[in-house]
């Protein structure tokens, strides 16, 4: 299985999933997601994917300073209904992290470790996502503008053939490239960029 690089050089995302632990499926409960993981499920590498990545990863990070992320404990909103745009892919990425669903989720054991009404879209947020820790209420909204990291002037063209069916096979090669080359931008030279990304704890 070939794929960019950099895949392999984003941040890991380590969890501790109770449910897991006590079904036995994972020693302890932990578990590791990276990019990888997130891009097989979605099919697909692209700033919609690569940002769902990130939000989660740093809304977790801010959620949990000094210990361990809780999969299944975590609630999380989103300010556009889930048929608009972008916001039922970056749904599916955050609950494959999160284990958080709408109602189609896990109901759980004897009234534990459910995972299903975690998960609310048409939130009426200004945000992009508001992630809530279930046992303590605390919540961070967090921000994700990917337009801060534009393409390539090249790419355009090169999509308007992809798109129109007349590309050859060099084009479509050298489109994927360039589709890439930004989303590796957006991972690797701005994950710490404010203005593309930044997570505020709700008072």
């Amino acid at each position: 299985m070939n794929y960019p690089t950099f895949f392999n050089e984003v941040e890991n995302l380590t969890l501790q999933d109770p449910l897991s632990m006590v079904l036995g499926a994972f020693e302890g409960g932990e578990m590791t997601f990276n990019y990888v993981d997130v891009v097989k499920a979605a099919g697909h590498s692209c700033p919609t994917v690569a940002g769902a990545y990130l939000m989660t990863l740093k809304a977790l990070k801010a959620l949990y300073p000094h210990e361990t992320p809780v999969r299944g404990n975590i609630k999380v909103a989103f300010k556009e209904p889930m048929e608009e745009g972008v916001a039922g892919v970056i749904g599916n990425v955050v609950s494959q992290l999160t284990g958080a669903t709408d109602k189609s989720g896990f109901k759980g054991l004897n009234g534990k470790f459910a995972r299903h009404s975690l998960m609310e879209f048409n939130a009426g947020l200004h945000s992009s996502g508001r992630f809530t820790r279930v046992d303590t209420g605390t919540s961070v909204d967090v921000f994700y503008n990917p337009s801060v990291v534009p393409p390539l002037p090249d790419m355009q063209p090169l999509m308007q053939k992809v798109m129109s069916g007349s590309a050859e096979a060099e084009d479509i090669k050298a489109f994927g490239t360039f589709w890439q080359e930004r989303v590796e931008r957006i991972l690797m030279q701005n994950s710490d960029n404010s203005k593309m990304i930044r997570v505020e704890h709700v008072s």
